[in-house]
């Protein structure tokens, strides 16, 4: 579901006394340094592959020990009855930022993040193109990472959020419509009733891009793309290309039989972006299109991924 804007704020509210207390209840062993290196930056992983503390995108995903330790969060993230995928708090020391990015990753082209700010103060500002906000405590906003955003922490205190990834369910998409047209400072704190059991990912990566979905990234990355990129050599080739992935996927499937035609594939279509200059072609968030054709696209079309996530 695309949103209306690349930052929403959804029309619902939760404790942020009672969110503070949980997490300020945590070991400081809990938190660890974010996988980026950013200078005051820190993480309590809570769903993972496993639910093990680490910071990895793909496999079954579970509870960490970490989330079992915070009942109303796993409340909260029960009564929003989603499918969970890779979930954290994040903590920014005061004075810290996040530099200003995008993510081009598999997983955030099919995931959404929810933020939920825990422990703030008025001089963290988070920044999604050109609209700054400051987001109070036990507010909900959802934005969209493809967007060039960034965040600061000018104050004296650190922030925590929340941060929720996922594919998403029928309430947040009832939200998010919602959000048209309620406002949602009106929104009542949210009563903390425990709703149905936590939902977490169990299939997260395909072992081989149907042609249906890959088509789908593509349509989505050429929409950023100036027009004459969306009608020019770079549209035409990656139309051959699906189709041969097509003729493909009809012979092979997801068997390992055809993992050497898949290949050839991308290493072919990677020589033509270069070719073409697809680097060149700036999208609307400022990436080269040829990068993130091959980040988001090429590198994810054959499972295991051989890039590492960028920023977050």
């Amino acid at each position: 579901m695309r949103l209306s804007k690349p930052l929403l704020q959804l029309p619902i509210r939760f404790d942020a006394d009672r969110l503070a207390a949980e997490v300020n209840a945590l070991p400081a062993s809990a938190w660890l340094p974010h996988p980026t290196g950013f200078v005051g930056n820190e993480a309590v992983p809570l769903v993972s592959p496993g639910g093990l503390p680490n910071d990895d995108f793909d496999g079954p995903m579970a509870p960490t020990e970490a989330l079992k330790q915070l009942p109303y969060v796993m409340d909260l993230m029960a009564d929003l009855g989603c499918v969970w995928g890779r979930s954290r708090l994040m903590a920014l020391a005061a004075g810290a930022d996040v530099p200003i990015h995008i993510d081009v990753h598999y997983h955030w082209r099919t995931h959404r993040r929810l933020h939920i700010p825990v422990v703030t103060n008025p001089g963290v500002l988070f920044t999604v193109n050109n609209e700054t906000v400051h987001m109070e405590a036990g507010e909900c906003w959802l934005f969209d990472s493809f967007s060039l955003h960034k965040v600061q922490n000018k104050g004296s205190e650190r922030r925590i959020h929340l941060v929720l990834d996922t594919v998403g369910g029928q309430k947040l998409w009832d939200l998010v419509e919602a959000a048209s047209t309620l406002d949602p400072r009106e929104a009542a704190v949210w009563d903390g009733k425990p709703g149905r059991p936590l939902a977490f990912e169990q299939f997260n990566r395909p072992k081989v891009m149907s042609p249906w979905e890959m088509k789908q990234h593509i349509d989505y990355v050429l929409d950023h793309a100036p027009p004459e990129a969306r009608m020019g050599a770079v549209a035409m080739r990656l139309d051959r290309f699906l189709s041969g992935w097509h003729a493909a996927w009809a012979q092979f499937g997801t068997s390992d039989e055809g993992l050497p035609a898949y290949q050839a594939l991308i290493q072919q279509m990677r020589a033509e972006l270069t070719s073409l200059n697809a680097q060149q072609v700036k999208l609307q968030n400022e990436q080269g299109l040829g990068f993130v054709l091959d980040a988001l696209v090429l590198w994810n079309a054959v499972a295991p991924p051989s890039m590492p996530p960028r920023i977050q």
